[in-house]
């Protein structure tokens, strides 16, 4: 194992391969984070969210931007599945030539999708670990006992109910061999963070500035929004945050989707339609399960993707919105080419209006000859 970002490396006392290889770094970059931003935790999210977001802004761009390509080719492929309706292995076809002419990737935003992927999910795991509050549940019979037996030979770990536990920031980092399997997410958080970032308390992850002026509750980013939220049904917290949150979403989802078109047959449209509503749904039910720096990291990130994208496209297909068009974001031709980049071939681009389909030689402009008049 290279000793770059490994167990050993400046003062790290336990790796975990393969995963901790983009753990690590994002781990000890929050708390490193919270150091240099007055132990605030709340501002070292929103440091570190709008760090990475920078850092994977190219991978973002070229995944927009081809997004935007293949929404603009959607009035051209509508007119290949009219014209082949029913024959869909005509339909592809006529589709990866049209896709091929005009030099768009059908697949150009997936890797850039998939190379963030694992970044992401790596900076949320940070997260769940600054908090210090784990949730684990041991299996039934001997994992229960060894369970058991463990929490009583390490009572700086809490139990906080709900299976949830909160860990020390400094320990043990290699337990017994009984105690294995209860080891890496228990593990102290000074375990996994270099030398100079090392902690000398816990994280405080009460945000004195987040707090409700009615009930004078400060924003507790280890738990549930517990400073701007009501319950719902005596067990459900509604959260301020997870709203405002889900609104965002909305605002995102909708920039970007296709905008359908009456009467034409565009499973991907209708699917992304769903998404737009489900997803901001899915974010508030969220807010009332999962901790509310994890809700604040979603905030974060959110909006510093609606700024990217409306650099990048303007409003999108945000608008008209339940019916509102205002004057400063005017509604954009839905899946016009304009602007798409010129084909390879000299050919003149067909229209989605030709009588013989978007690819067929009879489709093609031809020019008029100029009548000679009579002198």
């Amino acid at each position: 194992m290279s000793p770059i970002l490994a167990e050993g490396f400046l003062g790290i006392e336990s790796f975990y391969p393969p995963w901790d290889v983009i753990f690590l770094p994002l781990f000890n970059g929050l708390i490193g984070m919270y150091h240099l931003l007055f132990s605030d935790l709340a501002l070292a999210i929103i440091a570190l969210t709008i760090l990475i977001r920078t850092l994977l802004a190219p991978l973002f761009v070229r995944q927009i931007r081809s997004q935007k390509e293949m929404q603009r080719m959607q009035p051209l492929v509508r007119e290949i599945q009219r014209k082949h309706k029913g024959n869909q292995r005509k339909i592809t076809e006529e589709t990866q030539a049209l896709y091929k002419e005009h030099d768009v990737n059908m697949f150009g935003g997936c890797l850039p999708l998939l190379l963030q992927l694992p970044i992401l999910f790596a900076l949320y795991q940070a997260l769940i670990r600054a908090s210090s509050v784990v949730n684990f549940q041991p299996s039934e019979g001997e994992q229960q006992t060894d369970f058991n037996d463990f929490l009583a030979d390490n009572p700086d770990i809490v139990a906080l109910g709900n299976n949830q536990y909160q860990i020390p920031f400094e320990g043990q980092c290699d337990l017994p061999a009984q105690y294995q399997a209860f080891e890496q997410p228990f593990l102290p958080l000074n375990c996994q963070l270099v030398t100079p970032f090392k902690l000398d308390a816990a994280v405080d992850t009460v945000v004195e500035w987040l707090t409700n002026p009615i009930t004078g509750v400060s924003l507790d980013l280890a738990v549930t929004d517990n400073a701007f939220s009501v319950m719902l049904f005596g067990t459900f917290a509604l959260s301020a945050l997870a709203v405002i949150a889900g609104i965002l979403q909305f605002v995102q989802v909708r920039m970007t989707s296709p905008r359908a078109v009456a009467g034409a047959e565009d499973p991907t449209a209708a699917t992304t339609q769903t998404m737009t509503y489900l997803f901001p749904v899915m974010t508030v039910i969220w807010g009332g399960i999962f901790p509310s720096g994890l809700i604040l990291y979603w905030i974060v990130y959110t909006a510093y993707l609606i700024v990217q994208q409306y650099l990048i496209m303007g409003w999108g297909n945000l608008f008209p919105l339940f019916g509102w068009q205002p004057r400063w974001a005017p509604a954009p031709e839905a899946g016009e080419l304009g602007t798409t980049r010129p084909p390879k071939s000299a050919t003149p681009t067909p229209t989605a209006d030709a009588g013989a389909g978007p690819l067929g030689a009879a489709g093609q402009h031809r020019p008029r000859r100029k009548r000679r008049g009579r002198r």
